[in-house]
């Protein structure tokens, strides 16, 4: 028998489950998250597998969903020493480098920044001729002072060859050793947005290194020799050496994890999801059992960037969301919250400040703690609070809605005992069985995918030449991210003409997904 570790850290809880090789559910354990995350990480994976009972050489697979560099950033701390170099002169000479990022990460980010001849028109002839002379003086300038390179070069999404040799020449000087971060392989159109991205994904480098290293030593010390993979925000998995490559998509992957558990716990593939944790409500949408991407740029740490997202409509409400009552019996719900403080700040655990769970509580709403130490309140006055909680997560609802036609809508999370069985605009309410741990059991489910997004011509190839190309290049992606070869198939394609380009140019995008390769030669 084979098993398989899953683990999602969130703000409050870090869940951990441990499935057989059919994805039954064996043990699951929800531990504080800790202010580091490894050591809550380390607790939660020691606890599922005592509770399991199940051999260690048995394990054979571990995932996690973690938040680490989305800390890091947003937190500033534990970045990497970064140089960011932009292919594109003399045509972007007018916009530096981290426009309108804040200026507390441009201090830790924006110490080594060029701008070097060189990038691409839209139509993929060149503005200028690579200046390789520049790139080595620059090489050889912040060799010793980075260890990590964000390279962008104007439209790589149609011509990346600038900035694979630059890449060439910065492993020449620096070393194979110095991660160099390539936008072509991270974002898409969009110039400011993509080398965003790039240096975000740089700066983390370290972050996603550490914490891979620290996952595999601490199951080895549990005398478990189980395979890598972590989570990455389109509810899918990747190998260890590929989320240090591209550490920036691991961000947002525990509400995609949980969108992707919903799936399989209800065997739905095209629903709401309403997500619940101790401080946040994360809602996303199911489309062919896959979370559905954002279209829109979005900010991480206060940089706007175009990698790709889930699409997603987060609130301040959770099981631990403070309620203030003031004394005319007028009410505020969050967005602050005791987060995983709740077992000791919260009422009905005897502490001293009255929180969402603890209105639940008292209305008969939900079954934890102890009822008696919220039986004083008046209840007219928390029906109103409660009344005010269901309509944030209504209203939230209606906003990720495409038509007014009522949807499925599935409850997971551990906060979700909050929430009744009936909301305005939901078909009807599904609360699976193990839904406090959707998320784990999201990351431990997971498939591997690989997705390419690029601009081609097809007056070159034709358009079904091109999308074969597409396609086979996705699911090679897939395959080097750690996926089965003889189950890869394409679960999503994409093609806009732009009209504005010539060569009849078009936006293909692609993604594949398969399940984990069994090959276990190969153990991290």
């Amino acid at each position: 028998m084979s098993y398989r570790i899953g683990i999602d850290v969130g703000g409050t809880h870090t869940d951990a489950v441990l499935l057989d090789s059919e994805y039954r559910v064996i043990a699951k354990t929800k531990s504080a998250t800790t202010e580091d995350v490894s050591s809550g990480i380390y607790k939660a994976m020691r606890e599922v597998i005592a509770k399991s009972g199940v051999p260690r050489s048995q394990i054979h697979y571990a995932t996690l969903g973690t938040t680490h560099c989305t800390n890091a950033l947003v937190e500033r701390k534990r970045l990497n020493q970064i140089a960011s170099i932009r292919i594109g002169a003399p045509a972007t000479l007018a916009v530096k480098p981290l426009v309108g990022v804040p200026d507390d990460l441009r201090r830790h980010l924006g110490k080594y920044t060029y701008i070097v001849r060189g990038g691409h028109e839209y139509d993929g002839s060149e503005i200028a001729k690579l200046d390789e002379d520049d790139l080595y003086r620059i090489a050889h300038e912040i060799k010793g002072n980075v260890d990590s390179v964000a390279v962008t070069s104007v439209f790589s999404p149609v011509s990346k060859q600038h900035e694979l040799r630059a890449a060439e020449i910065l492993h020449e000087v620096l070393g194979s050793e110095i991660p160099v971060s390539l936008s072509h392989e991270i974002g898409s159109v969009g110039l400011l947005e993509r080398e965003n991205a790039t240096i975000l994904n740089s700066a983390v480098v370290n972050v996603a290194k550490t914490t891979a290293e620290g996952f595999v030593n601490a199951l080895k010390e549990e005398g478990i020799n189980a395979k890598v993979f972590f989570g990455q925000n389109d509810g899918t998995l990747m190998n260890v050496e590929y989320a240090i490559k591209y550490p920036i998509l691991t961000i947002a992957c525990g509400p995609t994890n949980s969108i992707r558990g919903a799936s399989y716990l209800t065997g739905l593939s095209d629903a709401l999801v309403v997500d619940v944790g101790g401080t946040t409500t994360d809602i996303g949408v199911l489309i062919n059992s896959f979370p559905r991407e954002s279209s829109l740029a979005v900010e991480i740490g206060g940089a706007r960037t175009n990698f790709r997202m889930p699409d997603l409509v987060s609130i301040g409400l959770g099981g631990g969301t403070i309620v203030r009552i003031q004394e005319d019996g007028s009410f505020t719900v969050g967005p602050d919250s005791v987060g995983y403080r709740l077992p000791e700040k919260g009422l009905v655990f005897g502490g001293d400040t009255l929180t969402a769970t603890d209105v639940a509580v008292a209305l008969g709403k939900a079954d934890i703690g102890e009822q008696e130490k919220v039986a004083h309140l008046d209840k007219a006055l928390l029906e109103r609070v409660y009344t005010k909680i269901v309509e944030m997560v209504e209203e939230a609802i209606d906003k990720m809605k495409t038509s007014a036609e009522p949807v499925p809508v599935i409850l997971v999370g551990g906060g979700s005992i909050l929430l009744p069985d009936r909301l305005k605009g939901a078909s009807n309410v599904i609360r699976p069985g193990d839904f406090g741990v959707a998320n784990a059991i999201g990351a431990g489910i997971a498939q591997v995918s690989g997705q390419i997004e690029r601009v081609f011509a097809l007056d070159e190839l034709g358009r079904e030449k091109t999308l074969e190309l597409a396609k086979q290049m996705a699911i090679e992606e897939a395959i080097t991210a750690g996926a089965d070869p003889d189950t890869v198939k394409i679960v999503d394609i994409e093609d806009v003409p732009l009209a504005y380009l010539p060569g009849n140019a078009t936006r293909v995008r692609v993604k594949a997904a398969g399940t984990l390769a069994a090959n276990l030669e190969k153990v991290n």
